[in-house]
């Protein structure tokens, strides 16, 4: 931020649009002067016939009167995909002024008539939205270079915790970035291993966009593709051959669990891997007709013991 006075005064002035009320201490820090010269920038704005109004209050505090022409709304590229973010998933904490989804809304609610505003304002403020068991939540300026890369079509260099809390450093070639569930994505083939890879963007660190570009594949399906490979790479390979046309399987499984394939017209094979056995097998019981576990034992006796728990359930 420029030292100068007047640029000093502009930001004093866009603090008291986004946060009415702002204290004294809280508008110097964000000037980054004392609170004793921020009240000097007050008295500028004052007597440009800004209508600056004091509040009332233990700490007291500063917001803009009546008969202010609002300033167009401008955001900062982390307040715009952090309000997009929030659109998506629901996860981000509204209520937090000094975070990006946090300040995006205080300008929007800066632009309302007074009285709408305020309602906007009290369900921000008193609002609890129910916290999710496993938040992931990915860090905005994150994402935007790596949506950035998908768009320019430039290879990255990734540091990543794998699930197991192991750090590794990848290159790949990010061909989308895709939301599910509230879980944030990317797609990409990895140029280390070679293959197709899905990466949860809130376990990535750091990404640094290189150089070398590259062509993803033709008419891409991201959402599919995520969802076949999110069923790909873990520690327990399955091979299911299902008696049921691959319509019916198709519905009755999600895409998660595997690559399904029709054999023929009334069969249809299923490949994939799982790291939970238990869940698996459970959710292999939810095919539309009789199956044979070709490979993968592990899933097998999950089976098994299903069938037992099942089976004594009836009785």
């Amino acid at each position: 931020m420029s030292t100068s006075p007047t640029a000093r005064a502009l930001v004093a002035l866009e603090a008291l649009q986004e946060t009415p009320g702002i204290t004294a201490e809280a508008l110097g820090r964000r000037l980054g002067v004392t609170s004793r010269a921020a009240r000097r920038y007050v008295e500028i704005l004052r007597e440009a016939e800004i209508p600056v109004e004091s509040v009332r209050g233990p700490a007291g505090g500063y917001r803009l009167g009546r008969g202010v022409r609002p300033a167009p709304l401008r955001f900062r590229a982390d307040e715009a995909l952090g309000l997009v973010m929030a659109a998506l998933d629901g996860q981000h904490d509204a209520a937090d002024h000094d975070g990006p989804v946090g300040r995006a809304l205080g300008k929007l609610l800066a632009a309302l008539p007074r009285a709408v505003a305020a309602q906007a304002e009290a369900v921000r403020r008193t609002a609890t939205p129910v916290p999710q068991r496993d938040p992931a939540r990915p860090d905005p300026a994150t994402t935007v270079s790596l949506v950035e890369a998908c768009a320019e079509r430039r290879r990255v260099r990734l540091a990543y915790r794998t699930d197991s809390g192991n750090d590794r450093e990848l290159v790949a070639e990010p061909w989308a970035v895709v939301v599910r569930y509230g879980r944030w994505y990317l797609l990409c083939h990895s140029v280390t291993a070679d293959d197709v890879r899905t990466y949860r963007i809130d376990r990535v660190a750091s990404v640094e966009v290189l150089a070398e570009t590259f062509q993803p594949p033709a008419g891409l399906d991201a959402v599919t593709t995520l969802e076949e490979h999110l069923g790909t790479g873990w520690q327990h390979p399955v091979e299911v051959l299902v008696d049921a046309p691959l319509a019916e399987v198709r519905m009755a499984i999600p895409r998660t669990m595997g690559r399904l394939e029709a054999v023929d017209d009334r069969r249809t094979r299923l490949v994939g891997s799982t790291r939970n056995v238990t869940s698996y097998a459970q959710q292999l019981a939810a095919l539309p007709g009789s199956f044979r576990v070709v490979q993968g034992d592990e899933v097998r006796a999950a089976l098994a013991s299903l069938a037992a728990r099942l089976t004594v359930a009836s009785r």
